[in-house]
């Protein structure tokens, strides 16, 4: 059948794959049970339907952590609820899991979803608290058996604009996990000096461009232009790298985005601090045998945990460690991009 050639005026323009929707009018994605022909030929082509996270490493978690029916388990990173839906599916209805997140909106739906597959409070309990305090809640477990941390954002934080980690939408500055505490990356940047956000620039993500962008975003805010968007900071980034060859350029800059957008949520989120304290008390949350497995997703992150971990073997905390990291499978960072930065790192507690 010959197909009717469109109208010149009536010529739809595309945006590369992407088009110009608000975040709440992917209705199809969003609604991934009512949609789901539209949910799989996003995932097939290698992306994360909007409002939905791809747990990563499955597989490889369970694997390690070679969960017993009666155990009792903990998600440091509730996210999407992926991870404790597989780690409890492992449980067939006996023992418990806890988790805990800092997103109250992002857990609150969590809880429903895995409320409605069956999944209530019989057999996990969740906290709308930071897992930097998990000994508190080791101590009402009375231990865990095994522990999972996954490090990274959800998609669903990252793809909503309204909560400013994406440089690719126009959104406020926020970056906050949770945007009832602490203050944003607007305002952080409103007070911060010229030397110390060049430091946090290259200590939470190695930005080779931080004295010049530091240099940048500080005269733009003391001229008295705030930068409050997310449009606003990928902007004057965008200005401060065109003295960058033209082949190099684009590539450079959204390089250079990420990284400034992770060094700014880094810093509002306190995110080594959280970790570091989390690492601390690992070892007595953990019960005699029992496992932990850590994704990372950038080398500050990994060296820390690395380190942590490799001093508590050297101690006899730990009888055994990663001293390599386990890799998602090319499979899977083919089917989901947002893999290809991680890092599996794992130990096992002494007898």
């Amino acid at each position: 059948m010959q197909q009717e050639t469109p109208k010149p005026h009536k010529r739809r323009v595309r945006y590369k794959g992407k088009y110009p929707k608000k975040f709440e009018e992917k209705y199809k994605e969003l609604n991934p049970e009512k949609y789901q022909d539209t949910v799989e030929h996003v995932i097939r082509k290698g992306n994360t339907p909007a409002g939905m996270h791809i747990s990563i490493m499955v597989k490889e978690i369970l694997d390690f952590l070679k969960i017993q029916p009666g155990e009792t388990g903990f998600d440091a990173t509730l996210g999407y609820g992926g991870h404790t839906k597989a780690m409890m599916e492992c449980l067939h209805g006996e023992g418990h899991m806890y988790a805990t997140d800092v997103d109250p909106e992002e857990s609150a739906k969590t809880k429903k979803r895995l409320e409605e597959q069956g999944f209530g409070e019989r057999i996990l309990t969740i906290k709308l608290q930071n897992f930097c305090t998990i000994d508190e809640i080791a101590k009402e477990a009375e231990g865990f058996d095994f522990i999972l941390a996954d490090l990274g954002v959800s998609s669903m934080q990252i793809d909503n604009p309204k909560r400013g980690f994406s440089f690719r939408a126009d959104g406020p500055l926020d970056l906050r996990l949770n945007q009832q505490k602490g203050i944003s990356a607007a305002e952080r940047l409103d007070q911060i000096s010229r030397e110390e956000l060049a430091g946090m620039l290259y200590e939470n993500s190695d930005e080779p461009y931080c004295e010049e962008i530091a240099k940048a975003i500080t005269d733009e805010i003391r001229k008295g232009n705030r930068i409050d968007s997310t449009t606003k900071l990928r902007t004057v980034i965008e200005n401060t790298l065109d003295f960058l060859p033209e082949k190099e350029k684009k590539d450079t800059i959204r390089k250079t985005c990420q990284r400034v957008f992770q060094a700014l949520r880094i810093d509002v989120n306190q995110e080594f601090e959280v970790l570091y304290e989390f690492m601390e008390k690992l070892p007595d949350a953990l019960k005699p045998g029992g496992r932990v497995a850590i994704l990372t997703f950038h080398s500050g992150e990994d060296k820390l945990v690395k380190k942590a971990l490799k001093a508590g073997y050297k101690a006899g905390i730990y009888s055994d460690y990663a001293k390599d990291v386990i890799r998602p499978s090319m499979q899977e960072c083919a089917q989901n991009g947002r893999a290809r930065s991680t890092k599996m790192r794992w130990a096992v507690k002494a007898e």
